[in-house]
């Protein structure tokens, strides 16, 4: 199935008391399937749940986010980052790493948008870092790749170095458990499907991706040159198809959606449904034409904020 539905699963080999830790603003599926599961507590008046370390990536910490103040088991990371768009240097991804090794902790890593890097400081994966093999588990999605979604084709990292220890403190394979669990809930990709994603690594089906890719970025490229044209704060867009947006006049996130559905005509994701720290942010998306993209541009730039 689809990188969604394995970053969804993960969780169920995993205990209920175990610690996790999102980034925030996240993904939801992280933090959903976590609540589905019974592992997130109660929801507080500030939108977090109780059971759950929250990692800020904001303006304020440009967008790089600290390390687990307390001790967590799983930890969640997105990078190149949905929503924001933003990413980690190898450096800055080797402290997570490395926390993990001190911590016996387990990264969970979603690199969905790892085609999308052009900046070479920007690891393609968690894997380039000295031991995450020990402590990481990589997704990997042929969605935003080569354009599978709705196909539902994927796959997880799973390396036979990691071992984690169960409630009697004997150490477990990670790659074991995953695989009883797929191999009992997951009957597999159809084989069309497959037979499409082996021609993803062809010569001419790279070739194609890339074209496709390099057209996305272009316009990233332009969203993000002409908001910020327009005297918005803007974010990503270099190594993602995600442009994250700094709402003007600390308008809420909604309110600005409304704006530019009400006045121009133009739907973007209200950040505040990625998590409390999405707040006064809203997500727009490379995924469309050329000519929609320069249209959308064009409307915006006419607004009076």
């Amino acid at each position: 199935d689809g990188a969604k539905c394995d970053t969804g699963n993960i969780q169920e080999i995993f205990a209920l008391d175990n610690a996790i830790a999102v980034t925030d603003p996240v993904y939801p599926v992280y933090v959903d399937t976590n609540v589905v599961a019974g592992r997130s507590g109660n929801i507080k008046d500030d939108g977090m749940y109780e059971n759950i370390v929250y990692l800020p990536c904001t303006e304020e910490n440009d967008f790089v986010p600290e390390l687990p103040t307390e001790p967590v088991d799983l930890i969640y990371l997105c990078f190149p980052n949905n929503p924001t768009g933003t990413t980690l240097t190898k450096d800055q991804l080797a402290k997570f790493v490395e926390y993990a090794k001190e911590n016996d902790a387990l990264i969970l890593f979603d690199a969905a948008y790892e085609v999308f890097i052009t900046e070479d400081d920007v690891p393609h994966t968690i894997y380039e870092i000295d031991g995450a093999k020990e402590v990481a588990i990589e997704f990997r999605s042929f969605s935003k790749t080569a354009g599978f979604t709705g196909t539902r084709c994927a796959y997880t990292v799973v390396p036979k170095e990691i071992k984690i220890k169960d409630a009697e403190g004997i150490e477990q394979s990670v790659n074991a458990l995953w695989n009883r669990r797929q191999t009992t809930k997951f009957n597999g990709v159809s084989y069309p499907v497959q037979k499409a994603a082996e021609a993803v690594y062809t010569e001419e089906g790279q070739k194609e991706i890339m074209e496709n890719i390099e057209y996305y970025l272009e316009n990233a490229k332009i969203i993000r040159e002409s908001l910020s044209d327009i005297g918005l704060n803007v974010y990503g867009g270099v190594n993602s198809p995600y442009i994250w947006v700094k709402t003007p006049n600390d308008m809420e996130s909604w309110d600005f959606f409304d704006l530019l559905l009400e006045e121009a005509n133009i739907v973007g994701t209200p950040g505040s449904g990625f998590g409390p720290s999405g707040e006064g942010y809203l997500r727009l998306t490379a995924f469309n034409t050329l000519e929609n993209t320069k249209e959308a541009m064009s409307r915006i730039s006419k607004l009076s904020f």
